[in-house]
């Protein structure tokens, strides 16, 4: 298989770095990050075809559209236009929500040369084994609340830093984990939206 679980340095990717950005008008701005690996390079767990579309067309639309909206921002926070600050929260949520998603889930992948699949060893190990029984039954929890998602979402095993323990959650939309608690760091993140996987028929999360 071709998934890893972050490291804890490099939980969450950086504005300056793995979300890309740059300045535009002195507003900062976004960029489509590059991956670390081929489109070709997960198959045939995932084709290159699936790749370059999720990376190129729905990451970078959620760039765009994220970009476009902090420009509006800046502009309606300029002018004092309280109501259209208000408006833009939800395109911000959503498409900011994407980007930071999407470049936690480029990072989750790895080509099985590169260790990709390996179950997860040390500490993590262990407290998957004591939380959850066994990496076999973490992975059907977690099978389980992305197919109960409604629509489209994500799933994620995180790292409860307030109760020193792991947990599987969920996410609406494109809405990141912080949005389900301040204390929650993602270690893995599964797309359940279709754009995901809909060109093999199916999506897998181990």
């Amino acid at each position: 298989m071709a998934l890893r679980i972050l490291g804890r340095k490099n939980l969450i990717p950086t504005f300056s770095g793995g979300l890309g950005s740059g300045h535009l008008r002195g507003l900062q701005t976004f960029s489509l990050p590059d991956l670390a690996y081929d489109y070709g390079a997960l198959e045939p767990v995932i084709n290159a075809e699936i790749m370059q579309l999720h990376h190129q067309k729905h990451h970078q639309a959620y760039i765009t559209n994220y970009n476009k909206a902090l420009e509006q921002l800046h502009e309606a926070i300029n002018k004092g236009h309280t109501s259209t600050v208000v408006k833009l929260q939800s395109a911000i949520k959503f498409n900011g929500g994407g980007h930071i998603n999407h470049s936690i889930f480029w990072n989750n992948l790895a080509p099985i040369h590169e260790g990709g699949g390996e179950p997860p060893k040390g500490s993590l190990g262990w407290a998957i084994d004591s939380q959850f029984g066994s990496l076999e039954a973490l992975i059907q929890r977690v099978n389980a609340e992305g197919a109960a998602l409604q629509g489209s979402g994500w799933v994620w095993l995180a790292l409860d830093k307030e109760l020193k323990k792991l947990s599987v959650e969920t996410t609406a939309n494109q809405d990141p984990l912080v949005t389900k608690g301040s204390s929650l760091v993602p270690l893995l993140g599964i797309d359940v939206w279709e754009h995901a996987y809909y060109l093999q028929g199916g999506w897998v999360a181990w």
